[in-house]
């Protein structure tokens, strides 16, 4: 797929407060880790991971992508009036029926004008959006797009523990339930639009295409759900998923350069963790120096994951006017999408 008129006019994150440390959880399943005779330190060791955010309880998927919708709003040049298509990516949602984009179109403002619905494909979510928000626009049917992803893995986390203190696993039965406790929370949120309502003289950041590819035969290899009425469950074969990941990737990579090339200033990748980092960045041949990673103190944040690294490293400065960027976006399914940028 490729893009000709779309822009990223701006791109916000909102983060929760409240931090939960590796360190916390491990001495929470100090009773598990003296019963299984495992070593402290092992989840941030395998993982890279030393915190991740935690929303306030009782906050809502749709809060978290309001908060953020109303972020990227303050930082744009446009208003709320002038969107005319919303879309909440994320994994969570609010409940089954309305969609979340219900809820968060109220929570942030929007017009009734405005066509909205949920699009939900795993971490890969948000990448997925930014790609029908850019064919509306490219077509011509709307000119201007807000994008929202907000990930509550709070009760996720804490599901988690709950299971790994009370049954009765052994060292290969709480291997399913390790990634779980990687995930963390967040908040992003972009303003896509027609490079002609771009301000005069202003430097467009150019959504340039992409490539997708599907590998369902692994859709069994790491499955959530609802836990009751307010917790989730998430089981995941890791060791599988990467392997499988990492030939996924490597096919997508080379559909993906040639058509867009391989000379990236940045490539980011989805946060998982230090592992899936070094192995994804080893496959592809890339310089691990052009990446930028947020998974040491956000966590896996789903589908924010990569959005939200894209967002910080803008911040930071690691990416600059005229930068070429690539966003290397997977998600269970298995499926993979990335999108070349010129920033």
């Amino acid at each position: 797929m490729r893009f000709a008129h779309t822009c990223i006019e701006s791109i916000a994150v909102a983060l929760p407060e409240a931090v939960l440390t590796t360190t916390e959880i491990e001495s929470r399943l100090a009773p598990l880790y003296t019963r299984l005779r495992l070593p402290e330190g092992r989840l941030e060791l395998m993982t890279g991971i030393r915190e991740r955010r935690v929303w306030p309880a009782g906050t809502r998927p749709s809060d978290a992508s309001a908060a953020a919708g109303r972020a990227v709003l303050a930082k744009s040049g446009f208003r709320a009036d002038q969107v005319e298509l919303f879309i909440h990516a994320a994994v969570c949602r609010d409940m089954l029926e309305p969609a979340t984009a219900s809820f968060a179109h109220r929570k942030i403002g929007l017009p009734a004008t405005a066509q909205i619905f949920d699009l939900s494909n795993a971490c890969l979510g948000w990448v997925n959006a930014l790609t029908v928000a850019a064919g509306l626009i490219e077509s011509g049917q709307i000119r201007c797009a807000l994008v929202c992803s907000g990930e509550n893995g709070g009760p996720l986390v804490e599901q988690t523990l709950s299971t790994l203190l009370s049954a009765p696993l052994d060292r290969n039965g709480i291997k399913p339930y390790f990634a779980n406790l990687t995930i963390g929370s967040g908040a992003v949120a972009a303003v896509l639009c027609h490079e002609s309502l771009l301000p005069a003289g202003a430097h467009p950041h150019r959504i340039l295409g992409g490539f997708a590819r599907a590998a369902t035969e692994h859709s069994e290899l790491c499955q959530g759900d609802n836990h009751g009425t307010e917790a989730l469950a998430m089981q995941t074969d890791s060791e599988a998923l990467l392997v499988a990941g990492l030939a996924l990737a490597r096919q997508t990579w080379g559909d993906f350069t040639a058509e867009f090339g391989n000379a990236f200033d940045r490539t980011i990748c989805h946060q998982v963790g230090s592992t899936h980092r070094r192995k994804l960045y080893e496959a592809l041949g890339l310089d691990l120096t052009k990446d930028f990673s947020t998974f040491e103190t956000l966590g896996n944040t789903g589908s924010v994951a990569l959005p939200a690294t894209l967002a910080l490293a803008i911040e930071a400065k690691a990416i600059k006017n005229g930068d070429s960027v690539a966003l290397l976006g997977i998600g269970s399914g298995l499926n993979s999408l990335m999108l070349a940028l010129k920033w």
